[in-house]
């Protein structure tokens, strides 16, 4: 996609050349007037958050203009989206979606929402693989209430056995869920995963078979990291994707801004839950 940039400076051209005049340039480069028409008159701010855009959506190149808006109020920029999707537009940075067919539920199910942080936990697999074509296999946790990622685990396969692994480590640095939404697949439906569940006192919740719309916080969190890290990276190694994954995960929890939660982080938005209800914060 050329960029409104590059399109101004081919009608500048033209012009100049004495090819044609304004307006058919515009017309040729399909570009309106009065974007070519916009300077920005010298104004060293402007300038200057111009470049922190461009600088953002480089390095965020799954970002959309108002999550980079959230990144630039983080930063205590006092910017509003309307501002940065000007300027946005006029450096061509929009992306390409995707467009899905939604599928409507034919049964509609009452899920148990999240009240708190560390109410409801939900787990899934992901699967990769690297330039060699090895294969990788993805556990994520995530917390329902806080979007949180509680862990990413990574290997070439991943067992029941590692699964509660990484179970007695949550449960060692912050505690337990009261209930862990997943699919029915044979990790989780597995005994000693059921036995370690019950012994610490946490209920399952299992989607129905071929429901992922039951289990919606971590198929979003999945699609999310595919589009911002999978679809982004070539892993070397298992050893590679795992240092990789966890840096997104760190990135994810304490910087990325979430619309859900209204522009915050999810620590952030946990430290906030907990001043507003006077609870003190877990050490993580």
């Amino acid at each position: 996609m050329v960029s409104p940039l590059l399109r101004r400076t081919a009608v500048k051209y033209l012009v100049e050349q004495g090819k044609c005049s304004q307006r058919c340039a515009c017309r040729l480069v399909k570009i309106s007037r009065s974007v070519v028409a916009y300077e920005a008159d010298g104004n060293d701010e402007e300038k200057e958050l111009m470049e922190r855009i461009k600088e953002l959506a480089y390095h965020h190149r799954r970002y959309g203009y108002r999550r980079i808006t959230s990144l630039l109020q983080t930063e205590g920029r006092k910017v509003n989206h309307k501002r940065v999707y000007r300027l946005w537009q006029l450096e061509g940075l929009s992306l390409k979606r995707k467009k899905t067919r939604r599928k409507a539920a034919s049964i509609k199910v009452e899920m148990r929402r999240a009240e708190y942080p560390d109410h409801v936990w939900t787990y899934d697999f992901m699967n990769d693989v690297t330039e060699k074509g090895a294969q990788i296999r993805i556990l994520n946790i995530i917390d329902e209430f806080s979007r949180e990622c509680l862990a990413i685990r990574v290997g070439r396969s991943i067992t029941s056995r590692e699964v509660i692994q990484v179970l007695d480590y949550l449960s060692l640095t912050r505690g337990t869920a009261e209930y862990i939404r997943s699919d029915n697949g044979p990790e989780f439906v597995a005994r000693a995963i059921q036995e370690w569940l019950e012994e610490h006192k946490v209920s399952s919740i299992f989607i129905n078979p071929g429901s992922p719309w039951e289990n919606s916080y971590i198929e979003s969190f999945n699609g999310k990291l595919r589009d911002e890290c999978l679809n982004q990276e070539i892993f070397s190694s298992i050893e590679h994707a795992g240092l990789v994954l966890e840096n997104w995960r760190e990135e994810y929890n304490n910087y990325r801004p979430h619309s859900s939660l209204g522009g915050l982080s999810p620590v952030a938005y946990v430290r906030k839950y907990r001043e507003c209800h006077n609870l003190e914060a877990l050490v993580t």
